[in-house]
């Protein structure tokens, strides 16, 4: 977890086994009154075990591409070139298994760059990696664009990023508190 990291203050809130924080301290975000959050300042990384099948041998595991970035990117563990087609899509592996920390999930999302340049992007978007599963991590490509997308053996095709996932306790109500927003949803807080 890199430093600056910024998580809500839930009262109750509980870290996840092995997750030590240095000093928590308040901050003033950008335009963020800091309200209702915290920086984690000096956190250890997370460690995420993960297994590279066979046909992944070679390829770099999932890393940042910069000291910023929140996703890390996932690469094409594929053997031959793979074409989609305008208005397709295809399963793409990663050649990758990983055993994420209870209470931590992992978000597949799609790169800005492919979906903008050729309309490629991800179906079921964010795809949610479950800290239970032990599969290999796939990612569901679509091509939007107007043009065949040609995807190669280690080309990056999504990013995953790690993030805490909570559990509820879901309770039976017979009535809600109101709000000034109620039931609008769709738009209903305008574009502007």
């Amino acid at each position: 977890m890199p430093a600056g990291w910024v998580v809500p203050s839930v009262r109750g809130w509980v870290l996840p086994k092995g997750i030590r924080l240095s000093r928590p301290i308040r901050a003033k975000l950008d335009g963020v009154d800091g309200g209702g959050r915290i920086a984690v300042a000096g956190a250890e990384p997370i460690k995420v075990r993960v297994v590279r099948l066979a046909h992944a041998n070679g390829l770099e595991l999932p890393s940042y591409a910069s000291s910023g970035s929140a996703g890390m990117d996932l690469r094409a563990a594929i053997e031959d070139d793979l074409i989609i087609a305008p208005g397709e899509r295809t399963q793409i592996p990663t050649g990758l298994i990983i055993e994420l920390p209870r209470g931590w999930e992992g978000q597949v999302r799609p790169r800005s760059g492919l979906a903008w340049r050729h309309g490629v992007t991800l179906l079921n978007s964010p795809g949610t990696i479950d800290s239970d599963y032990r599969g290999e991590v796939k990612v569901i490509l679509v091509n939007l664009g107007q043009e065949e997308f040609r995807i190669g053996r280690g080309d990056r095709v999504a990013q995953l990023i790690v993030a805490p996932a909570s559990q509820v306790v879901m309770v039976e109500a017979s009535s809600l508190a109101s709000t000034d927003r109620g039931n609008g949803g769709f738009g209903s807080t305008g574009v502007d």
